[in-house]
C-alpha cells in the first residue's frame, strides 16, 4: 500500500500544539510530550539460511512513562525508520490516555521484508532484537505486543527469549502471546473488536442504523477481524484489501470466505474469487462510495492528494495515523465524520492491559468477561471524547487529543521534574 512521504512525528507534534491551545495549557506544561523519553537504535545481525550475514537497522522508543510503563507494539517492516516509530510511540501515550488505562507510550520496529524470510530467520531477528532492547524492557517499565507484520508467535520469541535470560519465565514481558504460555483470550480480536464497537458507538450517536456499507482497507489482523464482526451485525462489506489487491462487490462480500481464503495463502488475497467481486486499485477502493470507511492498513494513506475523492461519509481510523493533516483539514470542511485512531483501534492495548493484568496477579479471565470490560472501557471513552466534541464544537480527533493530553498533562505537573 503505497503512502505520500510525510513525516508521521510532525504530523503528531502539530495535533499535539493544536489540542494543547485548545486545553489552555502553557507550552511549558507540555513541552515534555514533544519529546520521546528514550530513543534506542540497534543493530541486529542475523546469520540467514543462505550462511550470509544481514544486519537490520532496529528501533524501541518510550514516549512517556508518565502515567505507568510504556506499551507499544513491534512492527517488520521496510518503511520502519525513527520518525515512524516515535510517532507511533507518541500516539501510543494518547491511546492509552485517551482509554484511561495507566500505561505510557512506547513502540518498537525492524527494518525488513519479512515476507521475504523464512520462519527460522525470522526467529534469530526476534531473539536477537529482543536481547538488544533487553535494558528497556520488561513487565514493569515497557512492554511489547504485536504490531504489523508481527503475531502471537513473534510475541513467544520475545518472552521466551527474555525470560531465558533473566533465568526465569517472565510472561508478563510481551502482551498479545498465545494463551498457552499466558496470553489473554479475546487479545487477538480485540483491536478489531474494538473498531465494531467504535462503529456502533458513532451510529448509534448519529441515529443510523445497520443498513449501510463498508470498506476496509487492510485485511489483515485488525481489518479482517473488523470486517468479520462488523458483517455479523448486519452491515454490508463491499470492499476490502491487502497488499497483495483490492476488492469491490456491490452486493456485499462473503467475509467469512474471503478470511478463509487469506489464511490458506499466505495471507493474501490475491487470486480470491466469488461471483459479481472485481479488482480494483487501493485509491479507488479508499474513494468508494460507501457510508464508513475503515483504512486498517499504514499511516499516511488518506492524503491531501485523495482526501476531495473520499465519498465516505464516516472514517473509522482502524490503521495507526492513517490520514495526514492535510487530508484531515480537507475532510473536516467537508463535514465528514472522522473517528480517529487513538479512540478506534484502542481495543488491542485495552486487552493488552488486561493480559498483563492477569500475568501480574497470575490469574485467568474467561473471554465472555474480557469482551464485556473491553466494551466498558471502550464505550466510557467514547462517550467522554464524544462530549468534549460537542461541548467544544471541534472534531473527535481534537476532542480525543483534549481528553489525551489533559489527563498526561495533569499527571506530569502533578509528578513534576526530577531531580
Amino acid at each position: 500500500m503505497s503512502k505520500e512521504k510525510c513525516n508521521p512525528y510532525e504530523n503528531m507534534l502539530t495535533m499535539l500544539d493544536k489540542a494543547a491551545e485548545k486545553l489552555g495549557l502553557e507550552y511549558d506544561d507540555y513541552v515534555g510530550l514533544r519529546y520521546p523519553e528514550r530513543e534506542l537504535t540497534v543493530s541486529v545481525p542475523v546469520e540467514m539460511d543462505n550462511g550470509k550475514k544481514v544486519i537490520f537497522q532496529g528501533y524501541r522508543i518510550h514516549h512517556s512513562s508518565t502515567r505507568g510503563p510504556c506499551k507499544g507494539g513491534v512492527r517488520y517492516h521496510p518503511s520502519v525508520d525513527l520518525e515512524e516509530v516515535k510517532a507511533l510511540a507518541a500516539w501510543m501515550t494518547w491511546k492509552c490516555a485517551v482509554v484511561n488505562i495507566p500505561y505510557g507510550g512506547a513502540k518498537g520496529g525492524v527494518k525488513c521484508e519479512p515476507e521475504k524470510m523464512s520462519e527460522n530467520e525470522l526467529r534469530k531477528l526476534t531473539r536477537r532484537y529482543t536481547a538488544m532492547i533487553l535494558p528497556i524492557i520488561g513487565p514493569e517499565k515497557d512492554i511489547p505486543a504485536p504490531d504489523v507484520n508481527t503475531n502471537e508467535q513473534v510475541m513467544a520469541w520475545m518472552m521466551d527469549t527474555f525470560s531465558m535470560l533473566k533465568g526465569y519465565a517472565v510472561p508478563g514481558v510481551v502482551t498479545g502471546k498465545p494463551v498457552d504460555i499466558g496470553g489473554s483470550l479475546g487479545r487477538a480480536e480485540a483491536t478489531g473488536r474494538g473498531v465494531m464497537i467504535t462503529v456502533l458507538n458513532v451510529i448509534d450517536k448519529l441515529k443510523l442504523d445497520k443498513n449501510m456499507s463498508i470498506a476496509v482497507q487492510g485485511f489483515g489482523n485488525v481489518g479482517g477481524v473488523a470486517a468479520m464482526l462488523l458483517s455479523e451485525q448486519g452491515f454490508k462489506i463491499v470492499g476490502i484489501s491487502d497488499a497483495s489487491c483490492a476488492l469491490y462487490k456491490k452486493e456485499g462480500i462473503d467475509i467469512k470466505s474471503a478470511l478463509e481464503y487469506a489464511k490458506n495463502n499466505n495471507r493474501m488475497l490475491k487470486g480470491y474469487e466469488e461471483e459479481g467481486i472485481a479488482e480494483i486499485t487501493n485509491n479507488e477502493l479508499l474513494c468508494l462510495d460507501v457510508d464508513i470507511l475503515i483504512p486498517a492498513a499504514l499511516e499516511n494513506q488518506i492524503t491531501k492528494k485523495n482526501a476531495s475523492d473520499i465519498r465516505a461519509k464516516i472514517i473509522v481510523e482502524a490503521a495507526n495515523g492513517p490520514t495526514t493533516n492535510e487530508a484531515d483539514e480537507i475532510l473536516e470542511k467537508r463535514n465528514v465524520i472522522m473517528v480517529p485512531d487513538i479512540l478506534a483501534n484502542a481495543g488491542g492495548v485495552v486487552v493488552s492491559y488486561f493480559e498483563w493484568v492477569q500475568n501480574e496477579q497470575y490469574f485467568m479471565w474467561d473471554e465472555d468477561y474480557i469482551n464485556s470490560k473491553l466494551k466498558g472501557v471502550m464505550d466510557k471513552a467514547f462517550e467522554e471524547v464524544w462530549k468534549i466534541h460537542q461541548e467544544n464544537n471541534v472534531s473527535l480527533r481534537m476532542a480525543a487529543y483534549m481528553v489525551a493530553l489533559g489527563r498526561v498533562a495533569k499527571a506530569k505537573k502533578i509528578r513534576g521534574i526530577f531531580p
